[in-house]
């Protein structure tokens, strides 16, 4: 199995106002010159970080990575629980694409997400599908009130993870939890810090313990950390309550307007948070985008299979790509190896 392509550090970043009294974070690496592809992080309301970046050959492609509203890097954040959440639908980080991409001055870039990045990525093509070169999407989700329900309303999931489930039951009391999701709702938006706070951490951690073929308490420790668990716990169920401002079913019935544009789906054979039946549902709607399911993996985007699969799919979109001027720029690259101070290329050169 490959592994990521070595670490960088962005050329350019900056904050876009988006109106709405939102700024959006943005930043690109790699080459200048490169392919351009945006990567969709999940949630909604995870937020991007470096290892995002290295599912991109650093040499042929221009990586723009972005913290959608209310998240990561962009302001105001959800963490802040006097915050609206308003302003934040699936429309909004649709268009919040799409002027990213004109102020960037890109005509057409390829789409990469995974999970919650695998809906908005669907929803942004088939919104602009003369804007997308190429698709990739990863462990599919589409917001299907089946979907919801496996995973946050106890008719499926809770079954395979009996224990992380009674922690997510935990702050709800035993008359709510007929509605999940609507419970968690009004314990987040309650202005006491001793109710949002746990709830919070309940929820992320819920995920967080379920994404992953095998345990990994690193991500679980990331997704508890409060600060984190807030901002990602409000607008994660702001969404679900609105079922992503879709019809039900709505993005796989409008797939057939991604036709003519090349597609990968990758999907985890054992994803217990986005079940493999999203992304077979899909590729029916979307024959023509190839379907690669991995026979020993999870959810998340760095399990051995799914990584080696979206490796191999970026390289292959890029195959073959010129840029249109000049030829791409030496890359200033984060080499573990390297000494103190030394610049090494794309080839592991160091001087």
């Amino acid at each position: 199995m490959r592994d990521f392509y070595p670490k960088i550090e962005p050329f350019s970043s900056g904050m876009l106002d988006v109106g709405d009294g939102q700024s959006m974070y943005w930043e690109e690496s790699g080459n200048p010159l490169g392919k351009p592809v945006v990567f969709l992080h999940g949630g909604p309301g995870g937020g991007t970080n470096g290892n995002h970046r290295r599912i991109f050959d650093p040499a042929k492609y221009r990586i723009v990575l972005l913290d959608q509203r209310g998240c990561g890097k962009s302001t105001p954040n959800a963490g802040d629980a006097e915050f609206s959440l308003e302003a934040n639908t699936t429309w909004h980080l649709v268009a919040d694409i799409e002027l990213l991409r004109e102020h960037l001055g890109i005509d057409r870039w390829q789409v990469l997400g995974g999970s919650w990045g695998s809906t908005l990525a669907l929803a942004y093509a088939e919104t602009h599908p003369e804007r997308v070169t190429e698709i990739v999407l990863r462990g599919i989700f589409t917001l299907r009130k089946s979907e919801l329900d496996w995973f946050y309303e106890g008719k499926g999931a809770n079954d395979i993870m009996p224990e992380a489930w009674e922690h997510f039951l935990a702050p709800v009391p035993v008359a709510e939890r007929g509605g999940m999701i609507a419970a968690y709702h009004r314990l987040l938006n309650d202005p006491d810090p001793a109710v949002h706070g746990p709830a919070a951490v309940a929820w992320s951690t819920w995920e967080a313990s379920s994404i992953t073929l095998l345990p990994r308490p690193d991500i679980v420790e990331v997704f508890a950390t409060p600060a984190f668990a807030l901002a990602f716990a409000r607008i994660e169920n702001h969404y679900f309550m609105h079922q992503g401002w879709f019809d039900d079913g709505q993005l796989i019935a409008n797939a057939g307007i991604l036709a003519d544009i090349p597609g990968v789906i990758v999907q985890g054979r054992y994803d217990l948070c986005t079940p493999a039946v999203t992304a077979w549902d899909l590729h029916r709607t979307w024959p023509e985008a190839e379907l690669h399911m991995i026979p020993d993996a999870g959810h998340s985007f760095d399990e051995p299979g799914i990584r080696d699969a979206l490796l191999t799919a970026t390289d292959r979109f890029a195959e073959g790509f010129v840029p249109e001027s000049a030829p791409a720029p030496r890359l200033q690259l984060l080499v573990t190896d390297a000494a103190p101070g030394m610049t090494c290329d794309a080839n592991g050169n160091c001087l």
